[in-house]
């Protein structure tokens, strides 16, 4: 490992960073520091400035006030977006290369071009020089590990991207492919500093495993913003913390569990120490209260001079204790209310009865020409049943859903709805909404409900003000998800067929959706890659494999039956 990399010396340090759009202030006063070896979590609620914050690290954007330094000044930083851009024409040969790797000989030239002018240097022009030399000869050193056929091949399986011709142009890709290979791309260029924004979208269990081990052995620092909160437990060791009311960042040590501990802890702290002040103040305003009533009564019912010496006397003390009270509401000493945060509330209505066979597949298969992907299907899915439906990428897992809403017809075999069944469906990429539509409409069409009720139920997930006549199609993934999950909830269905429903969710919006979910009485067959949710949700799970399903008890039951295969 080269000295530049060591485990611990520190990669990238920021210095109180602040960054606004007009007048939008996302964060303030935020210093933070990347140590070689640093596993690190940055989380916080959708919008409050994590993309912003990881553009401004890579230098994408400038921030207004403070300043980035790295160490050493070359140190090279590499960035996923959610969205990886590519070249219009570009192959994913092209793409997987990288615009800005030089080649074995460029290096090597740089390597002799410092030399020589090493060999003529003198006082601080040498120092100079030497630190670059060193660093020209480390990339030299590693230029042959840069795209190896080995280490490109264990690349593309663990991200699922060996099928793909590296011939094969990059734009017909579906999205996730896109995102795989822009992450791969990066893998594959070994930057001492990885920024990874919600790298684990478009990945299956097993890419999300992959990586997972990849990164733990990575040699300089990661910064990854996820809301995968098993993903989190398994790679960081530190949180960052963003608060979008304080507009700060916030540093606790640990794996995303631990700072969910620390984060109980700190509210119940607070919790404890507002009762306990409030108990305080409510103590001396009844003491001020009696003291004054006290100095009141004898100055009204006496004119002796000694009696009225002593209500005076009473009086003052009502005035010290009263001070005391400002003082303890004062900047310095008050304790401030814990503030509620403003989340998603989800609650399904009624569930109406259905029997107790709620889908059967009888004899399914489903093919596209001559690829096959799945046949002789004999499954029955159960009233109350919550089954996670799981298999690599490209298995067949969302086709299996619109076969059952019939969005498609089985090659082979029939589907089979039973008595009373209501299903409602939440598509991976929301495509159930239609984009020129408003949320405000699109609640009114799902339901018989007047403009108040709209604007009311529409605020339970988060949709406030003027953002309830945005359309559709300018939404972010985020705010399409929520309200596809809103019109599920006013549908009042016995059936949920649901296609990643986490995926853009910020965490506490999951717990939001995973606690109603809980308190739902239909029943659910949800693809999810989220293995939080599975452990939480799932009675059972459906896993596509080699052209069939087999079901497991849970996550550990499959893992264990596969790693005997």
């Amino acid at each position: 490992m080269p000295a530049a990399t060591a485990k611990g010396v520190p990669l990238l340090v920021a210095s109180n960073l602040a960054k606004r759009y007009g007048d939008v202030l996302l964060f303030e006063g935020v210093s933070l520091a990347l140590n070689a070896g640093d596993r690190v979590g940055l989380v916080g609620p959708n919008g409050c400035g994590k993309t912003t914050l990881l553009r401004v690290l890579h230098g994408d954007e400038p921030a207004d006030v403070g300043s980035i330094q790295r160490t050493p000044l070359d140190a090279r930083v590499g960035y996923l977006p959610q969205v990886p851009t590519f070249a219009e024409d570009a192959c994913v040969r092209d793409a997987l290369a990288g615009p800005e790797a030089p080649s074995p000989d460029e290096l090597a030239q740089r390597v002799e071009e410092l030399a020589t002018q090493l060999s003529r240097a003198e006082g601080a022009e040498l120092a100079r020089l030497e630190h670059a030399y060193a660093q020209a000869v480390d990339a030299l050193a590693r230029a042959d590990e840069l795209l190896p056929e080995h280490r490109l091949e264990r690349v593309l399986a663990g991200l699922d991207l060996d099928h793909l011709d590296p011939d094969a142009p990059i734009a017909p890709l579906s999205g996730g492919e896109q995102t795989r290979l822009g992450l791969a791309r990066l893998l594959l260029q070994r930057p001492d500093i990885l920024l990874l924004d919600e790298p684990t979208n478009h990945l299956d269990i097993d890419g999300l495993e992959w990586l997972e081990g990849y990164l733990k052995v990575h040699h300089g620092a990661v910064l990854v913003v996820s809301h995968d909160r098993m993903f989190l437990d398994r790679t960081v060791t530190r949180i960052l913390e963003m608060d979008p009311m304080a507009h700060a960042v916030r540093d606790y040590a640990g794996d995303y569990t631990e700072y969910t501990e620390a984060k109980e802890r700190e509210r119940a702290s607070r919790e404890q120490a507002y009762r306990e002040q409030q108990e305080r103040i409510a103590r001396l305003e009844s003491a001020v209260r009696g003291l004054e009533g006290q100095a009141r009564k004898v100055e009204h019912e006496t004119i002796h001079y000694h009696y009225r010496k002593i209500a005076k006397k009473v009086a003052r003390q009502a005035v010290v204790r009263r001070k005391r009270i400002e003082r303890m509401l004062s900047d310095e000493e008050r304790v401030e209310k814990p503030r509620q945060t403003w989340q998603m509330k989800l609650e399904f209505v009624e569930t109406p009865h259905c029997g107790q066979e709620v889908v059967w597949l009888d004899g399914i298969a489903k093919g596209y020409g001559e690829r096959m992907l799945f046949a002789d299907v004999q499954m029955l899915l159960r009233r109350g049943e919550r089954v996670a439906l799981v298999g690599p990428n490209g298995s067949g897992k969302t086709t299996l859903l619109r076969l059952i809403t019939g969005e498609e017809e089985p090659t082979t075999g029939t589907v089979t709805l039973g008595t009373g069944v209501n299903w409602g469906y939440l598509a991976q990429g929301h495509d159930t909404l239609e984009p020129s539509l408003t949320p405000y409409e699109t609640v009114r069409l799902a339901a018989p409900l007047d403009e108040t009720d709209a604007r009311r139920f529409l605020h339970l997930f988060l949709f406030a003000g003027d953002e309830v006549f945005q359309r559709i199609g300018n939404l972010s993934s985020g705010e399409r998800a929520r309200l596809a999950l809103g019109t599920l909830v006013l549908g009042g269905c016995n059936l949920l067929l649901l296609d990643e429903p986490t995926n853009h969710l910020d965490i506490p919006s999951r717990e939001r959706f995973e606690e109603a979910l809980s308190n739902y009485e239909g029943t659910v067959l949800a693809v999810s890659h989220d293995r939080a949710f599975i452990a939480k949700q799932a009675t059972s799970l459906w896993a596509i494999e080699d052209g069939a399903i087999h079901v497991y008890q849970d996550l550990d039951h499959w893992r264990s039956a596969t790693a005997r295969s």
